[in-house]
């Protein structure tokens, strides 16, 4: 029989958004909130600069990979999904983009009420605290604090007057009144520190009577009976089997990957593909796993004429652990920010009514390169960019009915062939950018695709050998109203025809946002809370 602690309210996954739930229930609710991985208490963490580092850590990370991607020549992709208190808001670039207000439009256009832009508004609002903007669209006294950086230097400088030269304007919010232009972007960092959810929602949160974190907890089934939730399964540190009973709801914020992995290991999915697999189908919900889809870009390398105008000197041993030790003691220094501030959302024809690509000045050499031997010693710095809204689908499915078993991920890249096309247009961009008088200057060579890549039989190989993640998947347990349809949850994040279950992660994302997912995710979170504890009213 379960054991009854007298919970209201199983948060599964404390990661972008199951921190914000934690916290936003547990103020009324008895709330248990469970994370497979451990505390977020690797110093690394704190230090805006380790990103990189920080996806290669198996104690922090999930460590997922691709199926082979036919239309990447056969590659697999490393897919980093955090594994830790705050999750990938852990690991992640900290980049803090809502997207277009157009994208929410959509959303509510597929009949879910209550997802138009003016109406998510007030959540992105509710959950910030921008140090450095203040207007109707941005928030203040929020729990995650915000900054813009306002760091200049030869290449990002270089950048932004290349973009005006381009014909691209000049944008000082991405978050703002339009998203079109070049600037800098918001970031999840205060005082050279990352601000990940465990920080920003749990800190004082923790202390409540009211919450119960259990860490090292793998989730393992959602236990069902008459078609409602009624607790969980899980194995608390490599122990006993557990289960645990629910009096009110399970909320799933496992994301993307993790979250139709449980609920197919639980018996809901596409009833076909559970029995294939050994599992004894107890909801029949086709759309569980399948419109996966993420961000897939290119990297421009350029050789910089001067290697000490990028960030690659401060990976020499000795420079690295001083600027990691400043950063981490005092927040100050080269490892206290992110080296990819200069940005810009661009339209890749002039009769779109929205950008459709996002690029990025990055002074630092592209993840793989970096973390190799003598990196210091290169001056090699990256223009990326990515298209904003791919057409392509994959799915998560089960590979086996052991809990312990990894999903197959199969994001289906470029097979949709206009995203081919969109990256061609995006090595279009780079190249047109770093042509500019401005940026000419700093630029000695274009080192990859490199200037014999001129051709379209060239230009696309080199998109299928070079193109990989953005790490934004989403949309695995799309909102909508049809479960025929692929709906998994509904507007209010509820799974159709299960009751006591919900879902508040990326995976509820019907059609991706136009730029990195986290504060999406974010809002998501917030604006479930509301649903569960007052869905009328919206109080800070």
């Amino acid at each position: 029989m379960p054991r009854q602690y007298g919970f209201d309210y199983i948060v599964v996954g404390a990661g972008s958004a199951g921190c914000i739930l934690a916290n936003r229930l547990s103020r009324d609710h008895r709330v248990l909130l469970l994370e497979a991985g451990g505390r977020d208490w690797n110093p690394m963490i704190r230090v805006p600069l380790m990103t990189r580092l920080l996806y290669e850590m198996p104690s922090l990370n999930w460590g997922y990979d691709t199926e082979p991607q036919l239309e990447l020549g056969g590659r697999t992709v490393h897919w980093p999904r955090g594994k830790v208190l705050g999750g990938s808001s852990s690991i992640n670039g900290m980049a803090y983009v809502r997207g277009h207000f157009s994208d929410y439009d959509g959303w509510a256009a597929r009949g879910l009420k209550g997802w138009s832009y003016d109406e998510v508004l007030p959540y992105f609002r509710r959950l910030e605290d921008h140090q450095d903007k203040t207007s109707h669209f941005r928030g203040k006294g929020g729990p995650l604090r915000l900054t813009t950086p306002a760091t200049t230097g030869p290449l990002p400088d270089a950048f932004f007057e290349a973009c005006d030269q381009a014909g691209v304007p000049k944008n000082d919010d991405f978050n703002g009144k339009d998203q079109e232009g070049y600037g800098r972007h918001d970031f999840a960092i205060h005082r050279g520190r990352r601000q990940n959810t465990a920080t920003a929602y749990l800190r004082q949160a923790q202390k409540r009577k009211s919450l119960t974190i259990w860490t090292r907890t793998h989730v393992t089934r959602i236990n069902l009976r008459s078609g409602r939730a009624t607790g969980v399964t899980c194995v608390r540190d490599g122990g006993q089997e557990e289960h645990v009973a629910v009096e009110g709801e399970v909320l799933l914020a496992g994301g993307a990957v993790n979250g139709p992995h449980l609920m197919m290991l639980s018996g809901i999915g596409a009833a076909d593909h559970l029995r294939q697999a050994g599992i004894s189908p107890v909801h029949d919900l086709p759309g569980v796993g399948k419109n996966l889809h993420d961000h897939v870009g290119v990297y421009g390398i350029f050789d910089a004429s001067n290697a000490q105008i990028t960030f690659n000197r401060f990976l020499r041993p000795d420079r690295a652990l001083a600027a990691i030790g400043l950063a981490w003691a005092f927040g100050v220094g080269p490892a206290a920010m992110m080296p990819t501030q200069a940005s810009a959302f661009v339209r890749s024809n002039a009769d779109l009514d929205r950008p459709d690509i996002q690029l990025s000045l990055m002074p630092i050499l592209p993840t793989k390169r970096l973390l190799q031997w003598g990196a210091w010693r290169d001056g090699a710095f990256v223009i990326h960019a990515y298209q904003l809204r791919p057409g392509s689908r994959g799915a998560i499915s089960l590979r086996s009915n052991a809990p312990t078993a990894k999903p197959l991920i199969d994001p289906g890249y470029l097979t949709d062939s206009e995203d081919l096309n969109a990256l061609r247009n995006c090595l279009g961009i780079i190249r047109n950018i770093a042509q500019q008088d401005a940026m000419r200057p700093w630029i000695s060579r274009e080192r990859s695709p490199g200037p014999a890549t001129v051709n379209r039989p060239a230009m696309d190989a080199w998109i299928r050998d070079s193109a990989s993640t953005c790490f934004h998947p989403v949309g695995t347990c799309a909102m909508g109203t049809e479960p025929s349809a692929g709906a998994v949850t509904d507007a209010n994040l509820r799974v159709h025809g299960i009751d006591g279950l919900r879902v508040a992660d990326a995976s509820v994302i019907p059609a991706i946002t136009g730029g990195n997912t986290a504060a999406p995710v974010m809002m998501i979170a917030e604006k479930a809370a509301q649903a569960i504890l007052a869905p009328f009213t919206l109080t800070h």
